[in-house]
């Protein structure tokens, strides 16, 4: 189903938190996703970057334009799905982590399963030691960008080897109608240990902070998205604590962080998996004023991990992990290592 101006599906909410004021009522949908790439390199040389050594045709992935190619293609096929059971045009925002440039950007948006979307994509060159950087994929139908800006998360003080990290990507923008802010993050991994290196990921989760601190001081109704890889779980202290996202919906503020994967960490539901372990690393946290919000803006609806059967492993010792794209260097011909996951928002239908 194909719609003019906003994606639109006439439902019946039966959620206890909105049975008896909204059971009868039609809503608009809009689906906003999150999905870390997997190392989505191009198969030119980059000489300023080493990271992408590996990733070529006579790298230790053996990194051909086919598999290239492939890739792309897996990704898409992901994208095309994403949320359409609930939204048919799917996702109208998609942040990323884990792509090389913006060359291997277009050439996903141009993939046969979503060309017809015309996803545009905001993204900066980043300074990370491997090449990687964040970025944000949108429908113009329904989303239109006013500003964005990289904002450093500054590791020198911990040494060269870690200092150049991922930018956390800032955008602001028409969403639909109604202004948001999204920040599309991607903290230091656990390389060297889970609380050897949780100061990085502090770092990272406090430069977050002061953004959406900064907002909200300029507009304590400010509507925020904070997305992405944070390398921790909703329960860590950099979500928890630094970030202080709050789980607790009854209890949050226009001006709180609230988190919806908590509920969902909490049943075992993850986003990767390690030595039979889940966590929850992709998450979508969003700014109470989203939460609570009344009559014709924008307000929270649900969460979810998008992990549909076709993007596991069927088999083997990694049976129900993501079907990735490398085991090894060997190809498995996957879609990531890593569940994408969604938000929904959901606003009154005008009569």
């Amino acid at each position: 189903m194909k719609v003019a101006v906003h994606p639109i599906l006439l439902f019946l909410l039966v959620l206890g938190t909105f049975q008896s004021a909204a059971q009868k009522k039609d809503f608009h949908v809009i689906a906003i996703s999150f999905y870390n790439f997997e190392n989505l390199f191009d198969i030119e040389d980059d000489l300023s970057n080493w990271g992408d050594d590996e990733f070529l045709p006579g790298g230790s992935y053996r990194y051909t334009r086919d598999i290239y190619q492939k890739k792309l293609s897996n990704l898409a096929t992901v994208i095309s799905k994403l949320g359409t059971e609930i939204t048919p045009d799917g996702p109208a925002m998609i942040g990323t982590a884990e792509i090389e440039n913006a060359r291997v950007l277009q050439d996903l948006v141009s993939q046969p399963q979503i060309k017809d979307r015309g996803y545009e994509f905001v993204h900066f060159d980043g300074p990370d030691a491997r090449g990687i950087d964040v970025a944000l994929l949108y429908n113009p139908k329904y989303f239109h960008v006013l500003s964005a800006q990289p904002l450093k998360v500054r590791l020198n003080e911990y040494g060269e080897k870690v200092s150049r990290t991922r930018d956390i990507l800032y955008v602001s923008g028409l969403l639909a109608g109604d202004t948001v802010h999204v920040l599309v993050n991607h903290w230091p991994s656990r390389r060297g240990g889970e609380a050897a290196s949780a100061h990085l990921r502090a770092t990272a989760a406090g430069v977050c902070r002061k953004a959406v601190d900064s907002l909200l001081h300029r507009n304590s109704n400010a509507r925020i998205i904070i997305m992405g890889d944070l390398n921790d779980d909703p329960l860590s202290p950099s979500v928890t604590h630094v970030l202080a996202a709050k789980h607790d919906g009854s209890k949050i503020k226009a001006t709180d962080l609230y988190n919806p994967f908590v509920r969902l960490y909490k049943k075992g539901i993850g986003t990767l998996a390690y030595n039979d372990s889940w966590n929850l690393f992709d998450q979508i946290i969003i700014s109470g004023k989203l939460l609570h919000e009344a009559g014709t803006n924008w307000r929270f609806y649900k969460a979810e991990v998008f992990n549909r059967g076709f993007l596991k492993n069927n088999f083997g010792r990694m049976k129900g992990y993501p079907h990735r794209s490398f085991e090894g260097y060997n190809w498995m011909d996957g879609y990531s290592d890593h569940f994408p996951t969604l938000i929904y928002l959901i606003r009154p239908l005008s009569k």
